[in-house]
């Protein structure tokens, strides 16, 4: 007799024929893989990964000032980044791609699963198996009793629901059993999660539209008010309402820097930084508060951080006349660990000819001749060099100009290089006659008991805020919390199920049978089963009172 063609002995063909997914099926099969929970992981290690360049590089969101300043380093890597848009990380193409994938994904597989456990919480709990003890987690009594096996179920049945399962009853050829089955809080807990991730993305991807981020740099004793025209950078979200700002002021009153002193393998490293501010609400009233490193002020709906700082020098410029031209507080940019620091002047009215100084200072001088270098960032010998420039500043045009750069094309240098003349040098309170007779530039020694010997104080600090407000911050904590208390729950549940049967014999014995199943992992399923068989086991061989369930009286057969 010849076996079929199909028998599994029979030589495998040559080709495989398998049916057509066609346009639908195509479009199922995609779907079916961007639902599913390992994609939905993947893409969010990917998240992950992708929000890696927004640390790493300079963001316009939060620091254009940083954007300029690493194109001004790095001329030929910059412009290569920005194709790609790693300045604008999280608001680049590629980065919202996998952020909307991952949306879709974690809507699909959450609201599947969601109707399923629905449909499972109504459910009834399992019929009880033929053979438990084909089950991993096994147990067997078998015992002496007055009672029926009807009663000993009973037993069991209210102990089970003491421990929190939900039970069923069955009779099958003179059997009688109890299922039971618990620990849907672990599914719940998982949806919990999933669903608060869902959560976190629409509230940080649309909620966040109706936030700012804002910069502002203060010198000592300068005064911010909350508009638009006083920010030095504004980035809104896209439904930002301007009129929602609440103009409050903020004046930077002290900033203080405390150095490390007694480690000499850290000395002048900086150990603490403190903005002192008055901060001022639209009705006038005002508070003294503290702005540290990750400790910002929360005022008027806005969350004012610290972001940097430095050194401000007072510089002012007289005419030949003696008249005073120009005099501000310039913040200088600190070049490295030591705050040596860079700055620029603009003046471009009051004098013969438009002028500008590009200038180096030095808290601590640590050279006696040029090139100078500072050795401590704190104020122990400061020092300030100008080199100057004179022509057209180029702020004519209308075109917006950078106040930390200067573009010096259809300038001259008059001071430094290679024009013959030395860089002005000045020490606090120091002046110096200008080239050309265009007049005179002092380096002001702020401090209110002016010293040679002791130069603390002498020159101003300056303080970068942002100021930061996104109206979606306690969402974004409620589900945090919400994704942390069910990722709690899905690990420490455990689901499981769990039978009881009672099997008459014929010399009057009855024997018990307890079995359990895991979804899943489940390490203490082993442990349970036979838990609930010493507890159960001894209960059926105490006698009946009034105030008990029914329960038997037996002893265990050796």
């Amino acid at each position: 007799m010849s076996r079929p063609s199909d028998h599994i002995d029979s030589p495998a063909p040559d080709t495989i024929n398998q049916p057509k997914l066609g346009f639908v099926g195509w479009l199922r099969f995609i779907w079916r893989q961007i639902t599913s929970m390992r994609t939905a992981l993947f893409l969010l290690l990917l998240l992950a990964i992708a929000a890696i360049p927004g640390s790493l590089v300079p963001q316009r969101s939060s620091d254009p000032n940083g954007v300029t300043q690493y194109f001004a380093d790095n001329p030929d890597l910059a412009p290569i980044l920005d194709k790609v848009q790693l300045f604008d990380v999280y608001s680049s193409a590629w980065f919202s791609a996998i952020y909307i994938l991952l949306f879709v994904s974690l809507i699909g597989c959450v609201v599947p699963r969601t109707k399923h456990h629905f449909q499972a919480l109504r459910s009834r709990p399992p019929r009880t198996p033929a053979r438990l003890e084909r089950l991993a987690a096994f147990e067997s009594r078998t015992v002496a009793a007055d009672a029926t096996p009807t009663e000993l179920i009973d037993s069991a049945t209210k102990q089970l629901r003491r421990q929190g399962y939900r039970v069923e009853r069955f009779e099958a050829k003179g059997t009688e059993s109890v299922s039971a089955e618990r620990g849907f809080m672990r599914e719940t807990g998982n949806l919990v999660f999933h669903s608060a991730l869902v959560g976190i993305l629409i509230t940080v991807g649309f909620g966040g539209g109706f936030g700012f981020a804002g910069q502002r740099v203060l010198v000592e004793g300068q005064t911010f008010v909350n508009s638009l025209i006083d920010f030095d950078s504004f980035n809104p979200g896209r439904f930002f309402d301007p009129s929602s700002l609440e103009p409050y002021k903020l004046t930077l009153d002290k900033f203080g820097v405390t150095y490390e002193t007694k480690n000499l393998n850290a000395y002048g490293q900086a150990i603490d930084y403190r903005a002192e501010v008055t901060a001022t609400d639209p009705h006038g009233e005002s508070r003294q508060a503290t702005i540290k490193v990750n400790d910002p002020l929360r005022f008027a709906g806005t969350d004012v951080y610290l972001l940097g700082n430095g050194y401000a020098p007072t510089i002012t410029v007289k005419n030949p006349k003696g008249e005073v031209v120009f005099s501000d507080s310039i913040p200088f940019l600190p070049q490295d660990a030591q705050l040596t620091s860079l700055g620029v002047v603009k003046v471009p009215d009051g004098l013969a000819k438009q002028i500008g100084m590009i200038g180096f200072f030095y808290p601590t001088q640590a050279a006696s001749k040029a090139p100078f270098f500072s050795s401590y960032p704190d104020l122990a010998y400061p020092l300030l060099t100008l080199n100057v420039y004179e022509g057209d500043l180029g702020i004519n045009a209308g075109v917006p100009k950078s106040v930390y750069a200067l573009n010096v094309d259809k300038m001259k240098q008059i001071t430094g290089g290679s024009t013959g003349v030395d860089s002005i040098e000045l020490a606090p309170g120091q002046s110096s006659e200008l080239p050309n007779g265009l007049g005179s530039v002092t380096f002001e020694n702020v401090a209110k008991h002016p010293s040679t010997e002791n130069y603390a104080g002498s020159v101003k600090r300056f303080a970068s805020f942002d100021v930061h407000h996104d109206p979606t911050q306690v969402w974004v904590l409620v589900f945090a919390l919400l994704a942390l208390g069910g990722l709690i729950t899905s690990l420490l549940v455990a689901r499981r199920r769990v039978w009881v049967k009672a099997i008459p014999g014929e010399d009057g014995t009855v024997t018990l049978q307890y079995a359990g199943l895991a979804r899943g992992e489940d390490p203490g399923l082993e442990r349970a089963v036979a838990a609930l068989a010493e507890a159960h086991a001894p209960a059926v061989e105490e006698p009946e009172t009034p105030d008990q369930a029914p329960t038997t009286g037996g002893s265990v057969k050796p």
